[in-house]
């Protein structure tokens, strides 16, 4: 098959899971011998117009970052021309949207009419505006704000509806989609993400991996890898590592990632006199993140709201690490699938700080415990979640 896929971001550097699950279906299907090509806005990191990334042809149009007239108006225009250029030389027979934006652009063109459309839905666009830009006090802010949320609503509703099917990774985002968009039932597919298991494993010596990364090799390590904005519940966290610690004394969290609160969380942490006990990484490069994992005695997910499905979960499990999280979403399948005793009882700080220090005591009280689930935890990954299944999946329905 020719499939193209029309997205947002780009496969060029892989930074979460939005880039991830197009990175892994987009490389793995021309593995399989399929053409596959991007459609996407030109980043300030790329270096050209187009490339050619393991055997997938990436295309880029440009955009005018000025404002945000200019901004949308740049994309429905150049998004809209360089698909029309590509479909002359293509005779494409799928296209696969990833993002409501550059899919709009595409869906502007009367050539896109003809052809088969998959719109993969990873999480709601005016959700996600609405989480990341607190509601402004000014009366001409909040004018704007309420703009980008009907904007987006109604950009969004009109790629699901002139898709022909849509896919998306939880039944989470799929009960979204029927309450809040009315999408027919049978026009949804839900297929899992997965999970990369030769990247992903068990250390064969923790302790290696640990001297590796500087890490104190006897104290129990959390992790918690997290864009560092509102949603995360970084900042429950941080409050429960108070109660952690006079429990757990040797406990140590790190926390990996980039975002607009990282400053903030610092002083959250030095505030708290917690400096000795959480460990600030900054954005984990993509080839180290799996030796953080292996490195952690607990992965820790504090959503707040709008876990799509949760990647990370599945990387920490994969890697034998056990994982601690809030009924949230896609955290609540994944966990409720495997053991639900390590979910929070709800999103609030009580609630962490209680499981974690259970399931600290529980691991120092019985050596033991911690490898028999962390078999367990790469058991579960290996039996449920691929990308060789994800795609399957996807090419199927294709």
């Amino acid at each position: 098959m020719k499939i193209l896929f029309v997205s947002d971001v780009s496969i060029q550097d892989v930074i979460g899971g939005a880039e991830r699950v197009l990175f892994e279906q987009t490389t793995r299907l021309a593995a399989r011998g399929h053409d596959v090509h991007i459609l996407t806005r030109r980043l300030p990191s790329h270096q050209s117009d187009d490339d050619v990334i393991q055997n997938v042809r990436e295309w880029r149009y440009r955009v005018n970052q000025d404002n945000d007239v200019s901004f949308f108006a740049s994309t429905l225009q150049n998004g809209k021309r360089l698909f029309e250029t590509l479909s002359k030389a293509n005779d494409f027979d799928c296209i696969n949207f990833h993002q409501p934006f550059s899919a709009f652009a595409v869906l502007r063109s009367h050539s896109c009419k003809k052809i088969r459309k998959v719109y993969t839905c990873h999480s709601l666009a005016f959700e996600e505006y609405a989480s990341r830009n607190a509601k402004p006090q000014s009366f001409f802010k909040r004018i704007v704000h309420s703009l980008h949320l009907v904007s987006r609503k109604w950009i969004e509703k009109k790629v699901l509806t002139q898709s022909d099917l849509i896919i998306v990774l939880s039944r989470y985002t799929r009960e979204k989609l029927l309450n809040i968009y009315g999408v027919p039932d049978k026009k949804i597919a839900v297929i899992p993400g997965g999970i990369n298991l030769v990247r992903f494993h068990p250390a064969d010596d923790k302790r290696v991996v640990r001297v590796r990364l500087n890490l104190p090799l006897e104290k129990t390590i959390l992790l918690t890898v997290r864009n560092l904005v509102q949603r995360m519940g970084i900042e429950n966290l941080i409050i429960a590592m108070q109660d952690i610690v006079k429990s757990v004394p040797d406990i140590y969290l790190i926390i990996g990632g980039a975002g607009p609160l990282k400053d903030d969380l610092v002083m959250m942490s030095r505030r708290l006199n917690l400096d000795h006990h959480i460990h600030f990484t900054g954005f984990i490069l993509e080839e180290a993140l799996p030796e953080y994992y292996q490195a952690a005695d607990i992965f820790v997910l504090p959503t707040i709201e709008l876990e799509g499905f949760g990647l990370v979960t599945l990387e920490a499990l994969a890697s034998g690490t056990p994982v601690l999280g809030t009924p949230v979403g896609g955290t609540r399948e994944i966990l409720n699938r495997f053991d639900r005793g390590l979910l929070f009882a709800d999103t609030s700080h009580e609630a962490i700080s209680w499981l974690v220090i259970e399931t600290c005591k529980g691991y120092l009280n019985q050596p033991d415990k911690w490898q028999l689930d962390s078999q367990r935890c790469r058991q579960f990954a290996e039996k449920h979640y691929s990308w060789e299944t994800n795609v399957t999946e996807t090419e199927r329905l294709f």
